[in-house]
């Protein structure tokens, strides 16, 4: 059975499901509306789901009529806190709330998918589960679908991200370091207030911070290679209370980011280390907090392989592209920590529809033709995979 003539059945199905998830956003954590109506849809097609991550994750399951692997296939669903400008006749309904990230398209690719395989069951092998997971935005939706048992029998991992830098009609799936591990650190400084007009008398919060904001400038690239890329950015900052007054308190929050493992897990140490002997040298205290958001999406060389050839059948023969890698996080890289995994950045691009803006713009939109192509890279991958290509 050809992929794209069943693919093409369901044409206006994957843009009507990615209209609908557009119009009706839901915040991470929050996507209860997202939850039933795909489940509703699973319903429809006639596969398989149970209630997996958090109170609005769904995994589906197909098994295929000859034996094989299994994988899993994972499709974010959560919106993100932007007021949607788009003039776009399907909006957002929801205040404040936008799929400003494209996991809209996901949702409907991920459905569209669905669709595709139990069509095309005769012809797969081993098992396909569809993980239609929340809060990827907040990083929580992932570590609760491993808990809760998602990845139990899987062989491998596969996720789409439509990406803005890449035109419509490629994907880029290259092997190794693609998306930054992601942290988020805050330090709160203590000093000693009084008047402004007796400064000596105080110890100022403001003054260290100003220092500690100085010296994390130099922990890159005094502390790692010009060759490893690592991000440390501050971009909260509170200090004082009142203008006359020598801030006694200070606190600024930010986040780390890189593409290795043992970066990652150095970068805490090191920004606690610039806190509390910069307060230190001023007589101050810093404490210093670590959250780790997600570690780095490390694409396996072989799902890559697979990834790309599948795209070169059912996008193109000129469909692979490579791009450079992004410091943005992906929490997919859970996943792809317990099973050998890649994630594709499927392009969106495109100037003729106004398709020109980035991922959490207000005014960020989609070329809707690239995405039965990364419906049926959905369900390519998971043949190809599982028949062990």
């Amino acid at each position: 059975m050809d992929m794209k003539t069943v693919a093409q059945k369901y044409s206006d199905y994957q843009v009507q499901m990615r209209r609908y998830f557009h119009q009706h956003p839901e915040l991470s954590e929050k996507e209860f509306n997202t939850s039933k109506v795909i489940k509703e849809e699973l319903d429809k097609i006639g596969v398989s789901w149970v209630p997996c991550g958090l109170q609005t994750g769904v995994l589906a399951t197909i098994k295929g009529e000859k034996p094989g692997k299994t994988i899993l296939l994972r499709g974010d669903i959560d919106a993100l806190s932007v007021t949607e400008d788009t003039g776009l006749p399907f909006t957002s309904e929801n205040t404040g709330v936008m799929h400003a990230c494209g996991h809209d398209c996901h949702i409907s690719m991920m459905l569209t998918a669905t669709h595709i395989l139990q069509d095309m069951r005769k012809d797969l092998c081993g098992t396909v589960k569809l993980a239609f997971q929340p809060a990827e935005e907040v990083a929580t939706g992932a570590p609760s679908m491993i808990e809760q048992g998602a990845l139990e029998g899987v062989d491998g991992c596969f996720a789409i991200h439509v990406w803005f830098d890449v035109d419509a009609g490629h994907v880029c799936c290259d092997a190794g370091p693609r998306m930054g591990g992601a942290n988020k650190f805050t330090i709160d400084i203590k000093g000693r207030g009084g008047h402004a007009a007796t400064p000596q008398e105080c110890i100022d919060a403001a003054v260290v911070q100003a220092a500690v904001i100085s010296n994390l400038q130099t922990l890159v690239s005094r502390n790692f290679s010009p060759m490893d890329p690592v991000v440390v950015t501050v971009g909260e900052v509170t200090a004082g209370e009142r203008w006359n007054v020598v801030a006694e308190n200070a606190h600024l929050a930010g986040t780390s980011r890189c593409f290795s493992k043992e970066i990652n897990a150095q970068l805490p140490k090191l920004i606690d280390r610039v806190a509390s002997e910069t307060a230190a040298a001023f007589g101050a205290k810093a404490t210093t907090k670590n959250i780790v958001l997600c570690p780095p999406v490390i694409n396996d060389q072989h799902m890559a392989q697979v990834v790309q050839g599948a795209a070169r059948e059912v996008i193109g023969s000129d469909a692979p592209v490579s791009e450079p890698g992004t410091m943005g996080g992906e929490d997919f890289a859970f996943f792809m920590d317990k099973v050998p995994g890649a994630v594709a950045l499927l392009g969106i691009r495109n100037p003729k529809c106004g398709a020109i803006y980035p991922q959490h713009s207000c005014h960020y939109t989609v070329d809707e033709s690239a995405l039965l192509g990364g419906a049926m890279l959905y369900a390519k991958t998971a043949m190809d995979f599982n028949a062990g290509k």
